[in-house]
């Protein structure tokens, strides 16, 4: 616990009673490569931290099309955010892409944290943030950006993520095909 303890403390001022308060119904769960974390058609009730590994999350959309909306590494909270404040059923799959290993904390320490932590709410709202400006640059960059520049910027947020991630995932991410993946590598390769 560790690694959720110094991650907290450098969001928000919080005594250790408090963040042993909040962490008292946490847990930590190793997850396998390729096993999923979070199921869709459930509602999320628990946020998670990631102590080492990588996961994505992905929707399968009316056409039966897998689609790979965010990767989540190592110090990062992940979770269906929306569906979990909403309390309603997730249409997103969280899985690991290698042994994971996360914190798990129920939607009772979140609403714990809330109510006894002082700058509990400023910890619910720094993270919600973060992961709002995440999903929306996510969103947008599918629009102003090239594939070149997507491509670039993955990298730069996740490094060393074409060591750890299959590439058909990142060229979903990228919302590109696998093809143009490895011609935008073989083009950043040609000019180094």
């Amino acid at each position: 616990m560790k690694k959720i303890r110094h991650a907290i403390k450098d969001m928000i001022s919080i005594s250790d009673e408090e963040l042993d308060g909040f962490l008292k119904d946490s847990y930590i769960k190793t997850f396998k490569k390729n096993e999923i974390i979070s199921f869709p058609n459930t509602v999320p009730n628990d946020i998670f931290f990631i102590n080492k590994g990588i996961i994505r999350a992905l929707l399968i959309d009316n056409k039966g099309l897998e689609h790979t909306t965010f990767f989540g590494v190592e110090n990062q909270f992940i979770a269906d955010y929306a569906c979990f404040i909403l309390k309603k059923l997730s249409i997103i799959c969280i899985q690991a892409l290698e042994e994971t290993e996360i914190v798990v904390t129920p939607r009772s320490s979140i609403e714990w944290g809330y109510q006894n932590i002082r700058y509990g709410d400023r910890l619910g709202r720094l993270i919600a943030e973060y992961y709002f400006i995440y999903q929306d640059d996510v969103i947008n960059s599918q629009y102003y950006r090239t594939p070149k520049e997507r491509y670039d910027n993955i990298t730069s947020i996740f490094p060393n993520i074409h060591n750890r991630v299959p590439q058909h995932m990142i060229a979903s991410y990228l919302g590109i095909s696998p093809v143009h993946l490895s011609r935008l590598k073989k083009t950043k390769i040609s000019k180094t």
